[in-house]
């Protein structure tokens, strides 16, 4: 590393918004807009993710990328993922993050699927303050699964992704041309709802607290028919009763679904505790409004285990992992 006065000198060189301040170490995805890189930043020798938008495309820059760069400036919080730097040229715009080792979908199957039920409740309480914050801000994620939620070698827990952050209309593509999955989206989002409330996010985190509690997605559907297949076969299927306005849902009426029973849950996730049962209920409600949210989630009695202290956290502190191994071993 370069003394301070001559890491000084050449930091008005390179500076911030420049390329030149980055090496890119290898390749971690691509899709037909962005390739995203491991990187070095020579100015301060730390690994970065340079998430690379090519420009070339007649659209101009894709807005999905402008709008996630403009929601991150503001969001500063230590369960969302730091952007640190805006490299535009020509050809391309470079989102330089803080890199992150892994995602949670990689930390499942990293540990065999078999995570410990103390790291389950740190994670979920990660996720619920991370949200939390930006619904207070008025930001929906829309997007939430385990591959945008990132989380190094402390255990600790960072949403990523904002692209759909905002946007008008779920598409069914990313601007990584990744298909974007149906297996965390609320039924009314399913059934073509467009009234987005923060709720929208809630559904999702239910999802993933069951899969990483029980090791497998809870609803992996193939199409938007399957998708509420799967949810109506567990959760019941919804009448006037139990979802005021589904039955004058044309959506609802083509499809026809079978009148299924509601199932206990417990039957499908055996390692969540009665508490773990009950919250999980709270997310995973049809109507969006009846959802509990992010912010009431993480008073629940639930979380109680990881004591008080916890909830006085500032916001850019981590919850803090001292006196806890988090084993990326089998952690079973």
């Amino acid at each position: 590393p370069m003394s301070r006065r001559s890491r000084r000198a050449s930091l008005s060189e390179i500076g911030f918004g420049k390329m030149e301040t980055y090496i890119k170490l290898e390749k971690l995805g691509e899709g037909t807009y962005a390739t995203v890189y491991k990187g070095r930043s020579k100015l301060t020798e730390n690994l970065v993710a340079l998430k690379e938008i090519r420009l070339e495309h007649e659209e101009g820059a894709p807005c999905t990328a402008i709008r996630e760069v403009s929601l991150l400036k503001d969001l500063k919080h230590a369960n969302i993922v730091t952007l640190h730097d805006i490299v535009h040229t020509d050809k391309s715009l470079t989102l330089v993050f803080e890199y992150l080792d892994k995602d949670l979908k990689q930390y499942m199957d990293d540990c065999g699927n078999i995570m410990s039920m103390h790291n389950v409740k740190l994670f979920l309480y990660q996720i619920l303050r991370g949200l939390a914050y930006c619904h207070r801000r008025k930001v929906l994620h829309r997007d939430l699964k385990p591959q945008n939620l990132l989380i190094n070698e402390k255990g600790e827990l960072k949403l990523a992704d904002f692209g759909l952050a905002r946007a008008k209309s779920v598409p069914t593509k990313t601007y990584s041309n990744e298909v974007v999955t149906l297996w965390y989206r609320p039924p009314d989002v399913l059934l073509g709802s467009s009234e987005y409330s923060t709720q929208i996010d809630m559904w999702g985190v239910g999802c993933i607290f069951f899969e990483m509690a029980s090791g497998r997605p809870l609803f992996p559907g193939s199409t938007v028919e399957d998708e509420l297949h799967l949810i109506f076969r567990l959760l019941g299927t919804p009448s006037q009763e139990t979802w005021p306005g589904v039955s004058s849902n044309d959506e609802f009426k083509n499809y026809n679904f079978p009148k299924y029973k509601p199932q206990p849950l417990i039957n499908h996730a055996p390692r969540l505790d009665s508490e773990g049962i009950e919250l999980i209920t709270k997310f995973l409600q049809y109507e969006s409004k009846k959802r509990i949210s992010a912010e009431e989630a993480m008073k629940h009695v639930y979380f109680r285990s990881l004591g008080p202290r916890i909830h006085t956290l500032p916001e850019i502190l981590s919850i803090h992992f001292r006196c806890i191994n988090i084993q990326f071993e089998r952690d079973s």
